[in-house]
């Protein structure tokens, strides 16, 4: 940079701090230790990353952009100004790593910085005149591709219009003028003080991993803050309701639950959810925590065990200024057992035959470690507590099994492969390489398949990893039917690496720690899971964007690489069937009113995401929000039933699979994906003209009807 540059930067933070009112915000500066850090994880990853990359003008480049989008995601707070002056240090950014300097990326933070306490004060002086909502004016919310502003003027006409949506949305929920002001005003306030609360450690964190992601997306550097700061998923080691949260559009939004916990047991709360507010105790006052620190909000809802906290929520399911809900949740250690495969079996109908699928949740692939490392004989684990479930599921003669991974993130290696083996016996599971190009072939252990009989797996794009694993070689082998919607696509290995401990000094400094991407999976078939995923036999459709969740949405994800197949065989191939298959699902959701619904959901959510534009009319947006208010009473499942007109899915000229007993409502059949999924399985089981009992023995066998007819009846069910 020169350094006429980043006087100018500094020198232009110090006079905005001594002009605006407190909180104020500190010039951060790097510290020896951060300079340190930063030059060890250069080396690491130059020398040790799968896919070494130098580190020079080039990655610079890469570097400066993800660090401004990382400050600034929705360009709200730099000006078109402020980026042309930041140019001159774009290829400037890999000499800082080299050269101990790291003046030029805490200059860009403190710009940063400079601007929001601007941004934010602007806003707060906005509240003392309110707003006329009679106009016809719009908001477009979504600018993380849009120019940057070209001017002061035009940036303050987008923070009147972004506080003017902000006092709406309160405003459709019932509140009064004067408690909006003083809830914009605190939540504003809010956000400076956090301004004023920033460490070197913020701007070292942020910088740091534009260069880490810059490389690729799983490879991330820690700062050497708390366990308790950084764990904030509370999972397995915490007290809390057991979500995992992310900031979203100044939001705390739920990412995904845990399978046990507080928030999954509830069944009131799911992924999107978004978090405005949190209350101590049944009766304790509601904090607005809408553009809080992420960890800040988590450290709210964390607590002691068996204490209550209230989430004041904004549905998934519902635009920003629908009414809230409150969810009370009484705080709990979530233990291992909590997140362990559960079965459950669903009964099917086709032309009056019973159908029953035994379906298996599998939240992630467990193991305790350390049990086993002690040589308990009844360690935890995943492949252990399915093989159980599949013997009890052989006793309570179901017809199919269907492996349910939908947001399955992974877990251990070892489980990934030893649980296939139930379905597969002995044989290649995956292959791994490392940075060297050698390639290590893991295979099953067990000598027999626990359950030979028909199998599906249902995946979703929240399935990653192990589950990838898994789902593809149940594919590759013809073993089972993928359904669903196409996988995460993380086919990499990473590895913790603790940057003290690459010093010799005898106290440790706190360098952090660096997540390096060492090795890459590859399916059997010679393909990986990386980046493409695990593409379903049979699609079902889903509400994921992949534009923004999945490995395709990251700019600079390790490519799809092919390598030479392990030596295995197809057991069949299912493809066959699929026209079949597709005849049926069609004629079924036809008269699926769940699934009809659902469909509905997904379509509106898609034309907000492409719209991105709100009214700013008070009248429009009442009219808007009342109309989805009644879309959503008009669901009422009793109202639904009573008004259906839909033919019966179980009748005779239905042709294929319905969901049981009409007569009795179930609850699981508010998973749509879930029970068209077993059916679909249910239908694959028909077509193939042969029931399979639970030993996995062909009881019967249809030998005039041909495999394509999509109105095959299926033989009754082993007895």
């Amino acid at each position: 940079m020169n350094r006429t540059l980043l006087a100018l930067l500094l020198g232009a933070a110090v006079t905005v701090q001594a002009n605006t009112p407190a909180p104020l915000y500190p010039i951060l500066k790097p510290t020896p230790s951060q300079a340190v850090a930063a030059r060890l994880a250069a080396g690491l990853i130059r020398e040790h990353h799968y896919r070494p990359v130098a580190l020079n003008d080039a990655l610079s480049l890469k570097m400066f952009d993800a660090y401004i989008k990382a400050l600034d995601p929705e360009r709200m707070f730099f000006v078109k100004a402020d980026i042309d002056q930041l140019q001159k240090v774009r290829t400037q950014l890999d000499d800082a790593l080299l050269s101990d300097n790291l003046e030029h990326p805490f200059a860009i933070f403190n710009l940063y910085a400079k601007r929001a306490v601007e941004r934010f004060g602007y806003a707060r002086s906005l509240l003392k005149t309110g707003f006329d909502f009679s106009q016809n004016e719009s908001y477009h919310y979504d600018r993380d591709n849009e120019p940057w502003a070209k001017s002061d003027a035009e940036i303050r006409e987008l923070w009147r219009k972004r506080v003017k949506n902000d006092w709406l949305q309160l405003k459709l929920t019932g509140k009064d003028d004067k408690g909006i002001a003083e809830v914009l005003d605190k939540r504003y306030e809010n956000f400076l003080k956090r301004m004023a609360k920033l460490k070197s450690e913020d701007a070292f964190q942020v910088f740091m991993n534009a260069y880490t992601m810059s490389v690729d997306p799983h490879t991330n550097y820690m700062a050497p803050r708390t366990s308790e700061d950084f764990d904030i998923s509370m999972r397995l080691s915490l007290v809390g309701i057991g979500a995992v949260l992310e900031e979203k559009d100044d939001y705390a939004t739920i990412k995904e639950l845990v399978p046990g916990s507080p928030a999954a047991l509830s069944e009131q709360l799911k992924a999107g959810d978004r978090i405005a507010g949190v209350a101590q105790g049944s009766d304790g006052p509601m904090t607005d925590v809408v553009g809080w620190r992420l960890d800040d909000t988590v450290a709210l809802i964390r607590g002691t065990a068996d204490t209550t906290v209230v989430l004041d929520v904004i549905p998934a399911s519902s635009g920003l200024d629908s009414a809230h809900k409150q969810v009370a949740l009484v705080r709990k250690k979530i233990r291992l057992e909590d997140q362990a495969a559960k079965k459950s079996v669903l009964t099917l109908t086709a032309k009056g035959l019973p159908y029953r699928i035994g379906v298996i949740a599998l939240p992630t692939f467990y193991e305790d470690f350390a049990a086993r490392q002690r040589g308990d004989e009844d360690y935890k684990s995943a492949t252990r507590d399915v093989s159980r479930l599949l013997d009890e599921l052989k006793g309570e003669k179901v017809d199919a099994v269907l492996v349910d991974l939908r947001n399955n993130g992974g877990g251990s290696l070892s489980e990934a492969i030893e649980l296939t083996g139930l379905f597969l016996g002995s044989g290649p599971v995956v292959q791994q390489r490392n940075s060297e190009g050698e390639i290590n072939i893991a295979k099953g252990m067990t000598p027999g398949a626990v359950w030979t009989g028909p199998l599906g797996v249902l995946i979703n794009r929240g399935s990653a990893s192990a589950s990838e694993i898994f789902a593809a070689a149940i594919q590759d082998y013809g073993r089972g039917l993928v359904i669903g919607d196409t996988s995460f696509g993380k086919g990499t290995v990473q590895t913790m690496i603790n940057l003290d401990h690459l010093t010799h000094h005898q106290q440790a400094s706190q360098l952090g720690d660096l997540k390096l991407t060492v090795a890459q999976f590859f399916r059997i078939n010679g393909g990986t899971t990386q980046l493409r995923g695990v593409t379903p036999d049979f699609a079902l459709p889903t509400a994921a964007d992949p534009e923004h969740f999945g490995e395709s949405s990251y700019q600079n994800g390790l490519p799809w690489m092919q390598i030479k197949p392990a030596d295995y065989h197809v057991i069949s191939d299912l493809h066959s069937f699929l026209p079949a298959l597709q005849q049926r699902h069609d004629r079924r959701i036809a008269a699926d009113q769940d699934y009809q619904n659902l469909l509905e959901d997904i379509a509106d959510l898609n034309q907000r995401r492409k719209n991105a534009v709100v009214s700013l009319n008070e009248k429009e947006r009442r009219a808007e929000h009342d109309a989805l208010e009644a879309k959503l009473k008009a669901r009422d499942p009793e109202a639904a039933a009573k008004d259906s007109g839909a033919a019966d899915p179980t009748s005779p000229d239905h042709g294929g699979l319905g969901k049981g007993d009409p007569g009795k409502p179930d609850k699981k059949a508010k998973d749509a994906l879930l029970t068209e999924a077993a059916c679909i399985l249910g239908d694959a089981v028909d077509l193939q003209q042969a029931r399979v009992d639970p030993a996995g023995r062909s009881v019967a066998k249809s030998e005039g009807a041909s495999k394509a007819d999509p109105s095959a009846e299926p033989a009754a069910a082993t007895q």
